[in-house]
């Protein structure tokens, strides 16, 4: 290939990059080279009656990516543990057990409510007060962490 034949083609790989870069926006680069990961939305606490050292935590759970996501634990520095818990009707009486990974199917969501799959968070560090919030880090196969913003609530009667 002569130069004017090479510089040509350079030239037109310049202007396709820059075509492709306006209909994929200024952010396409960095997205491209960022991990899809699930979102934490609606999160929330419930405080127990009394002094009880547990807490029930829940929310919604989203996997906007095209591939799916599995979670196999969660932490906060509020609480001594975090467990995963699923509550489910068994000859009429409501049983819990734990759930040792959460599976979020591709563009899917788990949502985390009272008497179904929720938190079990035990021991709180310190007091919590309704209003205040706190932080639960979804640690994710494949090495990946979400973090989850969670508001503490007063229970209802």
């Amino acid at each position: 290939m002569n130069a004017s034949a090479h510089r040509h083609v350079c030239r037109l790989a310049v202007l396709v990059a820059l075509a492709v870069a306006s209909v994929l926006g200024p952010g396409a680069a960095l997205a491209a080279n960022k991990p899809c990961l699930p979102v934490v939305r609606d999160a929330w606490v419930r405080l127990p009656p009394g002094n009880m050292p547990m807490m029930a935590g829940f929310g919604r759970i989203e996997n906007r990516c095209g591939m799916p996501a599995t979670i196999l634990r969660a932490t906060s520095p509020s609480f001594a543990s975090v467990e995963l818990h699923e509550s489910k009707m068994v000859d009429g009486v409501s049983r819990m057990r734990p759930v040792p990974e959460l599976r979020l199917a591709p563009n899917g969501a788990a949502v985390l409510k009272p008497g179904g799959l929720h938190l079990m968070l035990m021991k709180p560090s310190a007091p919590l007060n309704p209003g205040s919030r706190i932080v639960l880090q979804f640690e994710l196969a494949g090495g990946g962490k979400v973090l989850g913003e969670f508001e503490v609530r007063k229970a209802t009667p």
